[in-house]
């Protein structure tokens, strides 16, 4: 490993599980972090997310030689300014962010000279915080490195190594066809699940105690990813925009089709339909990205985990 410290700015759900997981998966590494919340950094030390909680960001990314921020996107370039003057110069800079183009022009103006290799891990839970973080969140999972045009080879293969040391599967992309591919599997699912839980608690012929008593499991699961980080999901629509609004235009394109098909009774069309997707959910599960079982698992991992 050619990286020896590491340091991690923002100690939730993607940060503490890096700083986890590097103590499981590569001993030999130093972490370092930090948090912009008190109470966080305090719970950080606790449960002794990295080797050293530390004050200030500038004290994490003294001596780093990879920095990753672990920090909502709209939050990126503030962060990345407040490390300027201690990062050392050959410090590479990542991040763990869900859309590259918008990061990725934030982090090199605010870290000018410096080689800024961007990173997403899809991993991820509904939950968010310092107690979020478990060192296998990464395992089998794809992290994506969005590299720029003119970069060091030999510094992004140890990018790439230290995501495969901590158990995942990594993809090397251009950063506008990122954020395209994740608008489509990421931005618009979270986008519809937060529009059709909002919805639900809306209606005003249907009480909010039942539309929580008779949750059936499609809406339940709905409310999980609804659940998520509503800082870091507003940040990641508005540094994505250009690719969700395109992807948002295809889905109501698709609703419409759908709506029709329902109106005039299109069997056919909506079978087909229904057919086609059930497809894609095995592929998803041949591929071992999610769980057969029921509840997907969730139950076991939580208990394996507590």
């Amino acid at each position: 490993m050619t990286f020896r410290r590491v340091a991690i700015i923002g100690l939730g759900l993607q940060g503490g599980s890096i700083g986890l997981a590097v103590q499981s998966y590569l001993p030999e590494v130093f972490t370092t972090g930090t948090d912009i919340d008190p109470v966080t950094r305090a719970r950080a030390a606790e449960r002794g997310l990295v080797h050293k909680v530390c004050e200030s960001s500038a004290e994490a990314a003294a001596d780093a030689d990879l920095i990753i921020f672990c920090v909502p996107p709209g939050a990126m370039g503030g962060a990345a300014s407040e490390v300027r003057a201690t990062l050392p110069p050959g410090a590479v800079v990542s991040d763990v962010g869900s859309s590259k183009q918008a990061v990725a022009k934030a982090l090199s103006e605010a870290l000018p000279g410096h080689l800024v290799i961007p990173a997403h891990p899809v991993a991820g839970t509904e939950n968010s915080g310092p107690d979020a973080g478990f060192a296998q969140l990464f395992r089998n999972r794809w992290c994506i490195v969005t590299p720029p045009a003119q970069t060091d080879l030999v510094k992004l293969s140890s990018l790439v190594t230290f995501w495969e040391a901590l158990g995942a599967n990594v993809e090397i992309m251009d950063p506008e066809h990122h954020d395209l591919v994740l608008a489509v599997t990421s931005h618009l699912p979270h986008l519809i699940a937060y529009t059709i839980v909002g919805t639900a608690s809306d209606l005003e012929e249907v009480t909010r105690s039942e539309v929580i008593k008779y949750s059936a499991g499609g809406f339940r699961d709905f409310t999980r990813i609804a659940a998520s980080d509503p800082t870091m999901w507003r940040d990641v629509f508005l540094s994505n925009r250009d690719a969700v609004l395109t992807m948002l235009q295809r889905f109501t394109e698709d609703l419409t089709a759908l709506q029709r098909a329902i109106r005039i009774g299109d069997s056919d069309m909506l079978f087909n339909h229904f057919a086609r997707t059930r497809a894609i959910r095995r592929s998803i599960i041949e591929e071992g990205q999610d769980d057969a079982r029921p509840d997907f698992g969730r139950a076991d991992h939580d208990a394996a985990t507590s």
